[in-house]
């Protein structure tokens, strides 16, 4: 009996009600539009350039890369028209030396020649084609610049973005340091590799992988309308949504076409709320956020990602191991356990290492619904040498695991019903019993089970959305964001290129002439990709 108090006075604190959520979503909405008016705000609100998105019926052949880390991603995708696609993809490592070379030039030479490689690889005939028609008398450079190959290009790092196809770099991270590019414009580094080997591809567009996601999703969902919002919810939590151009007040200094009246905004919402204002904290969300790089920092994604689930439940378990009002996986049970052996936990286990317990084993322990709980029991032995754990301590894991999962979709709700709000679809006539989709990728929604289910409990409780409002908003998975996504901003790119006589001339030139000036790492600077 004192093992299920004391887990339920441990799951109590992970309880988020029905009014926390509203009152979440009323100051998710207040930040939003701070992030509309100004820099430097917990949600960032920035604009990304892209000013449409795809509706399914989108042909031709597009390119996108993804340096996301320690690979390399080259990929081709083929729209149908129909909402379908073919991909054709290669990955390969980064030299290690690459990764903290002495200049951008060697790091992005070597990119350029994965792309060369990809192209003659699956591209053959095209890429033939394309080099033959390219030189020419007639351009100074000796060579016209049509008949190229469109490209997305999704660079997981921080980045001060400026055009749809210009970003410069703030700050490398995931073990690259290589001073020379900070500051310099990524795409036109890229490109200028490109040129050199005189390959027929142009960077049109820079990507961020929540705007990616959005994208992939706007292209397959089924409907009229495409998806307003695109999220990642894995290791980490991001999102980018559709806004309406009259809301954003903040300056843009790159160029962008104004004809749709809308811009894709890239929230960079795992900072929601760094201020506490609204989010929940607990004893174990404190001694987590101490243990961070970035105390004080990313406040909503540490209650949310998958990177910090496993560890908040790692600590919440732990102080219950320290109880002494309890025997949790100790040899009291073991009277009544019915494995009828002994229980302790192996002084090596990694329950008592920081960040030991892979948020994994939730999934395990939420789909574990047998009498003997039999499936969690074999997995806290492997894994966390917790030997032979009588069924209650299983159950009590089992608990506080569920407890924090929900407490993390329902928190997940909070940014998909802002949006949703913020949209205003749920109350315009023109839009009145269509779908608002939602594209999701991620771990977490992929497969943590009844993750979206909790979400859409948490959304029906929301004022202004309620069960009807929760009926039309649609959650569905968004595949290959990084690929496909990337291409179909390549597309859009596309579209708002004004000549064709000259398409790389402005990225020749941003190559050229790459500020000597290194990003600020100010607070107030603020990444388009994490």
């Amino acid at each position: 009996m004192a093992l299920q108090a004391e887990t339920q006075a441990i799951v109590t604190q992970f309880d988020f009600s029905d009014e926390n959520v509203n009152k979440a979503v009323r100051e998710f909405l207040r930040q939003m539009d701070e992030g509309l008016e100004k820099d430097g705000t917990s949600l960032s609100q920035i604009p990304t350039y892209v000013t449409a998105v795809p509706n399914g019926t989108e042909q031709g052949l597009y390119m996108a890369v993804d340096l996301g880390g320690t690979n390399f991603r080259v990929c081709s995708i083929k729209l149908n028209g129909d909402g379908t696609f073919n991909l054709t993809a290669n990955k390969v490592p980064i030299p290690k030396e690459l990764m903290v070379a002495k200049t951008a030039s060697e790091l992005f030479a070597f990119l350029a020649l994965q792309i060369r490689n990809f192209l003659e690889e699956h591209h053959g005939d095209q890429f033939e084609q394309h080099v033959r028609r390219r030189p020419t008398m007639t351009a100074p450079e000796g060579y016209k610049d049509e008949h190229v190959f469109r490209m997305g290009f999704t660079f997981s790092f921080p980045v001060q973005q400026s055009g749809i196809n210009k970003g410069t770099l703030i700050r490398w991270t995931k073990g690259f340091d290589i001073p020379d590019a900070v500051g310099k414009d990524v795409c036109a580094l890229l490109q200028e590799e490109i040129d050199k080997l005189h390959l027929p591809v142009k960077v049109a567009a820079l990507v961020n992988d929540t705007v990616g996601t959005l994208m992939a999703r706007s292209y397959s969902s089924p409907g009229k309308q495409g998806a307003v919002l695109g999220a990642i919810f894995g290791t980490g939590t991001n999102g980018a949504y559709v806004e309406k151009l009259s809301k954003l007040k903040k300056p843009l200094s790159g160029d962008y076409d104004n004809s749709t009246g809308e811009m894709v905004i890239n929230t960079e919402w795992g900072s929601f709320d760094n201020q506490l204002n609204v989010l929940p904290t607990t004893p174990w969300d404190i001694a987590l956020d101490k243990q961070t790089p970035n105390p004080g920092l990313q406040m909503y994604e540490k209650r949310i990602s998958g990177m910090f689930l496993g560890e908040i439940l790692r600590l919440a378990t732990l102080d219950l191991i320290k109880n002494p009002k309890v025997s949790f996986f100790k040899d009291e049970n073991s009277a009544s356990n019915d494995w009828r052996t002994t229980t302790y936990i192996d002084k090596s286990s990694s329950l008592y290492q920081e960040w030991g317990l892979d948020t994994s084993i939730m999934s395990v322990a939420a789909i574990d619904e047998s009498p003997t709980l039999s499936a969690l029991r074999q997995l806290l032995e492997s894994t966390l040498q917790v030997h032979m754990p009588a069924y209650e301590d299983a159950l009590a894991f089992k608990k506080i695991a569920a407890a924090i999962g929900r407490r993390a979709a329902r928190l997940s709700a909070v940014a998909i019903a802002a949006i949703v709000l913020q949209t205003g679809k749920l109350s315009d006539p023109a839009h009145d019993n269509e779908p608002i989709d939602i594209g999701v990728d991620g771990s977490l929604v992929e497969h943590y089970p009844y993750f979206t289910d909790m979400i859409y409990e948490a959304l029906r409780a929301v004022d202004g959305i309620g069960e009807q409002g929760a009926k039309r908003i649609r959650i569905g998975i968004a595949s290959d964001g990084s690929g496909v996504g990337a291409a179909l901003i390549a597309l859009v790119a596309a579209g708002m290129e004004k000549s064709t006589d000259n398409l790389l001339g402005d990225l020749r030139s941003g190559a050229a002439n790459a500020s000597d000036t290194a990003a600020s790492s100010d607070s107030e600077e603020k990444p388009t990709a994490n």
